[in-house]
């Protein structure tokens, strides 16, 4: 028996098709037929068809969307913009450190260049450590209310006076 469509010698009919269903989801409408436009005029209406997609939200909708790349634009800055801010305080601290460092590097640049010379160092050696030329007789004055600390070459501070520790509170005290 030859069947219908490829199903040949196997002894039976096709299957029964099923009836397809049909959804409808609007009721059809009749369609005008279409005026013919203008090329400027379907230019509009493409534009106004393209703003209808993009304005489509309410106004609701629309600034809460707003509001919300607003709200990620500006997180999305502070981190950074605060970061900047820092380093940039961070960078005139250090700039007028390196200042006063290259002025202290200067002074000690031209006091290096000031001991090269033999006679000043010769002249150093004399004042702050009391060194004498063979041959000379040191002598040091000492002042009864100046007293000198060696090395330092400035008076010392006038030493306390002796007494005992309740002495010494009670005048505390009393303003001695």
């Amino acid at each position: 028996m030859a069947g219908r469509g490829g199903e040949r010698g196997r002894g039976h009919s096709a299957p029964a098709k099923r009836p397809t269903r049909v959804r409808r989801t609007r009721p059809a409408v009749s369609v005008p037929d279409p005026v013919p436009v203008s090329a400027p005029a379907k230019n509009k209406a493409a534009k106004d068809n393209a703003k209808r997609a993009i304005l489509g939200l309410s106004t609701t909708r629309r600034a809460a969307v707003f509001a919300t790349v607003v709200c990620a634009l500006a997180l999305s800055v502070a981190v950074p913009l605060r970061t900047y801010l820092s380093q940039r305080s961070d960078v005139q601290a250090q700039e007028q450190r390196q200042a006063e460092l290259r002025t202290q590097v200067d002074e000690l640049e031209r006091r290096k260049a000031q001991l090269a010379d033999p006679a000043q160092t010769q002249i150093e050696a004399r004042k702050r450590l009391r060194y004498v030329m063979p041959g000379e007789t040191p002598y040091m004055v000492e002042l009864p209310d100046q007293a000198v600390n060696p090395g330092q070459g400035e008076p010392a501070a006038a030493p306390a006076r002796p007494g005992s520790w309740y002495e010494d509170l009670w005048g505390s005290v009393n303003g001695r």
